[in-house]
């Protein structure tokens, strides 16, 4: 209805004709994903006005993704390559913060080690991570610690070649070249897999079950 690029008046009859729910049951879900940061409501007269946000945009994506991935006949393959590089300091200190080590642990089961492994994509790799958006990844939710606030986390579950795994990191906010990689893991990338400066790294997308 024209609500991922602005405010669009929806009423509850329309929404619940539209899915086949009953009135009340729409009115419900609106709320439910107002309070989930899914949508926003301006008041108004005859129904309110409904804007997706992007972390709604964001999970529409993700289910789209995981619903065509499911239909697909073998699941997609994906590797990206690069070289090793040094990050701009940042990774230490966000990686550590208690609003993100929370989730890490009870979204994706790891403490990450401080630091993220960067890596710098070869050009056809880069083109190729703009597609990422087909393959399953766990949300890590923005936050605010009364002073700040922090933008969400996307994390994809990747096997460093051979068979590292760990998660590369899409950020909401970040100060990274679009074609830098960025992977965490609960241990130091660097030490595990014996990587310096300009080391060339694949990096292959895995399902999220692959443990």
């Amino acid at each position: 209805m024209g609500c991922r690029e602005g405010f669009v008046p929806v009423t509850t009859t329309q929404l619940g004709r539209a899915v086949r729910i009953s009135q009340q049951a729409a009115s419900a879900h609106l709320a439910e994903l107002e309070a989930g940061g899914m949508i926003r409501r301006q008041p108004g007269g005859r129904g309110y006005p409904v804007h997706v946000t992007k972390r709604g945009q964001a999970e529409l994506a993700q289910v789209a993704a995981t619903l065509n991935a499911a239909l697909r006949a073998s699941p997609p393959r994906l590797t990206l390559r690069g070289e090793v590089v040094s990050g701009v300091g940042e990774g230490a200190y966000y990686m550590s913060l208690p609003g993100y080590v929370e989730q890490f642990l009870s979204k994706i089961g790891i403490r990450p080690f401080p630091g993220t492994l960067n890596v710098r994509l070869d050009a056809e790799s880069a083109r190729a991570i703009l597609d990422i958006g087909e393959f399953a990844s766990m949300l890590i939710d923005g936050f605010s610690d009364g002073k700040r606030t922090y933008g969400w986390v996307r994390c994809y579950p990747v096997l460093i070649l051979p068979d590292i795994r760990c998660y590369m990191i899409r950020l909401e906010r970040t100060h990274h070249d679009p074609c830098i990689m960025e992977l965490i893991s609960d241990v130091s990338l660097r030490q595990k897999a014996g990587l310096d400066n300009g080391s060339a790294v694949g990096v292959r997308m895995r399902p999220p079950d692959a443990e």
